[in-house]
């Protein structure tokens, strides 16, 4: 059972936050029928969104990720809730592209280096958060550090994973850790973060270790007293209902719904987050 995880430093200086995704990972596999590129891509947007959605600890509160760049991949979206449950999806799952030199699956190449991370955060209490900041690699960990250095001026490091078998193309491992610099942190401190950043292993490469979530945190934070501050399971979820459809459908000019349906006389609408299909005939239209 995927599983995520908070812990601050005991004196004040260092969060870090690690999940593990596969089974979030392999749901959206099978949902969305990914390539093993975009299986990688939508796999570590999706870690950062539970990531960052855990972290806002509101009980309505959502984030959503939107990742546009140059790639073959188009538009990748996540959305986690503040529990860390999240869902997403890829605007173009079957995009092939070749492997990097040392066999490695090109997540930059697929999304591009150029476009934009968006950031947008509703606490279900007035306009939402909106923050935006420029793609530097397209690999997705690298842009959500930079999003918080540039948008929030918080120093993050940001991890994310997704271990795809060569033969099978089934995901097997997923996770991610998210580590930032607390208001603070004296300079000794963010020094001994920066060691234990340089030797850190990719998460999948712990995952197949068999470390837990403490453990991630642990070695991240070596050399450090760690309190853990909450954890909890996290899923797959969608919140589609038909009502929510038959609302958005409502918002279209009358003219426009009743063109709708088919030629049976019916109109099916699906969800882009978890494929469920909802029907209209006629009459409901």
């Amino acid at each position: 059972m995927d599983r995520i995880i908070r812990c601050i430093t005991t004196d004040g200086s260092i969060m870090a936050s690690a999940v593990e995704t596969t089974d979030i990972v392999y749901t959206a596999q099978q949902i969305h029928h990914t390539s093993p590129v975009t299986t990688a891509a939508l796999g570590r947007l999706l870690s950062a969104a539970s990531l960052m959605g855990n972290m806002l600890k509101k009980k309505d509160a959502v984030i959503t990720l939107k990742i546009k760049g140059n790639g073959p991949a188009g538009a990748i979206v996540a959305i986690a809730d503040s529990n860390g449950n999240c869902r997403g999806y890829v605007e173009h799952p079957e995009v092939m592209v070749p492997n990097k030199p040392n066999g490695k699956l090109d997540v930059g190449m697929a999304i591009g280096s150029e476009g934009l991370l968006s950031v947008m955060r509703d606490l279900g209490e007035g306009e939402p958060y909106i923050g935006q900041v420029e793609l530097i690699s397209g690999e997705i960990g690298d842009d959500i550090s930079q999003y918080f250095a540039v948008s929030e001026q918080i120093p993050t490091v940001c991890a994310v994973g997704v271990l795809v078998d060569r033969e099978s193309s089934q995901s097997l491992l997923s996770g991610g850790m998210l580590i930032q610099v607390l208001p603070g942190a004296d300079s000794a401190a963010i020094e001994k973060l920066e060691r234990n950043v340089a030797v850190l292993e990719p998460v999948t490469t712990m995952l197949a270790k068999g470390m837990s979530m403490e453990d991630m945190c642990r070695q991240a934070l070596d050399g450090f007293e760690m309190e853990i501050l909450d954890e909890s399971p996290v899923k797959y979820v969608c919140n589609c209902s038909e009502d929510k459809v038959t609302r958005a459908l409502s918002t279209l000019p009358p003219d426009d719904i009743r063109t709708l349906a088919d030629e049976s006389g019916k109109m099916e609408a699906k969800c882009q987050y978890c494929g469920k299909s909802y029907e209209f005939d006629q009459q409901q239209l």
